[in-house]
């Protein structure tokens, strides 16, 4: 695969070329035409399959080109999509389709987009930009966090868990057998689990959550929840999606399994939700240095932030930059969807967007 530079400069070639063909671009499909070079969706989608008979499938790259405008242009449903490609000749035929006409109905959006929901199409595209163009470079910080995802759906009504016997306190009396006490889930994954069985575990029904703001006030939402591993630049080198419930550091090891895979860093850069021993020990067993900020409950058990840490420790606002470019600028507020696997197939499709836009703005 070429180097983002090398795609650069092909595409102002080409631009003088396409706009003879399409007419002048908006600053907007310019943008859209660079990200859709970048990514390159026909490496990960076949043409038209041939029907002996039966109405014609519709073209899934052209529908999947859509999709990334939808996440670029920052539109909020498929119905403003489809009429936004119908009314710009120039964008329609960016996508793929000559005529108004042949661009399909909402409901050829809806089954398409299941499929690719259903195939990881969006995550397969992400993993390969940061294969192609992250993982040959050494990352300075990782900035780990997670980011309320609202959804519209009804949250899910938690079952009362069995009633456990009251554990005794104190010594046990002589001849007395007590049951081992029971691991939590971030003991059970530093236990030696595999990345599948990590995720396996993690719950992904919608529910609703709470997360302390910058004032130190409780905000509630209804949906999910979004972990993302953040590079330098605000590129994301891995995401996984959760319950709204779920604690932050309960993410934190499978989250740093993917994106040792992905990508070399020197620091993993984490707030007081991830202040636990065990990611600590976790990160320095790759070799890395944890920078974490202090929990309240442990300042008195550890020693504070030396000066150097806590000068590096300000390049973890990477990861609230990028949280609020995917939320302001590529779709992560206009989740219509149902269903953690099309949540998190929507939420991709911006994030492959982002991670193209940020790669591009790195060299422009």
């Amino acid at each position: 695969m070429h180097s983002v530079s090398n795609i650069l400069s092909r595409i102002q070639r080409i631009f003088p070329f396409l706009e003879e063909e399409l007419g002048p671009l908006t600053d907007s499909q310019r943008k859209l035409v660079r990200v859709l070079e970048i990514v390159c969706v026909e490496r990960f989608i076949s043409g038209v399959p041939y029907n002996m008979a039966g109405r014609p499938v519709a073209d899934r790259r052209a529908l999947a080109r859509a999709f990334i405008a939808k996440a670029v242009l920052n539109l909020p449903d498929t119905r403003t999509l489809i009429d936004t490609i119908k009314g710009s000749s120039n964008l329609r035929r960016i996508c793929g389709w000559e005529r108004s006409g042949a661009v399909p109905h909402e409901a050829t959006f809806s089954r398409a987009f299941d499929e690719f929901a259903g195939t990881g199409l969006a995550q397969r595209l992400h993993e390969a930009l940061i294969e192609a163009y992250r993982k040959p470079v050494l990352v300075g910080h990782i900035s780990r966090d997670s980011t309320a995802i609202e959804a519209r759906e009804r949250p899910v009504r938690k079952e009362k868990p069995p009633e456990k016997p009251i554990q005794k306190k104190g010594r046990p009396r002589k001849g007395e057998k007590r049951p081992p006490k029971e691991l939590t889930r971030l003991e059970r994954q530093a236990s030696g689990m595999t990345l599948e069985q990590m995720l396996s575990e993690l719950p992904r029904y919608c529910d609703s959550g709470a997360k302390q703001n910058s004032k130190g006030n409780l905000d509630y939402w209804i949906g999910y929840k979004l972990h993302v591993d953040w590079s330098d630049g605000e590129i994301p080198v891995s995401c996984l999606l959760s319950s709204a419930s779920m604690h932050d550091s309960q993410a934190a090891l499978p989250l740093m399994e993917i994106t040792r895979t992905r990508v070399d860093s020197l620091y993993q850069l984490m707030d007081a939700a991830y202040d636990a021993p065990v990611i600590e020990q976790a990160v320095r067993k790759h070799g890395q240095v944890p920078i974490i900020e202090r929990n309240a409950r442990r300042k008195n058990e550890t020693d504070p932030m030396d000066a150097a840490k806590s000068t590096r420790y300000k390049e973890r606002s990477t990861a609230e930059r990028g949280n609020s470019l995917l939320k302001d600028c590529f779709g992560g507020r206009y989740v219509r969807v149902r269903g953690a696997k099309k949540v998190m197939s929507h939420l991709m499709f911006g994030i492959v967007a982002l991670t193209a836009t940020q790669l591009m703005r790195m060299l422009l």
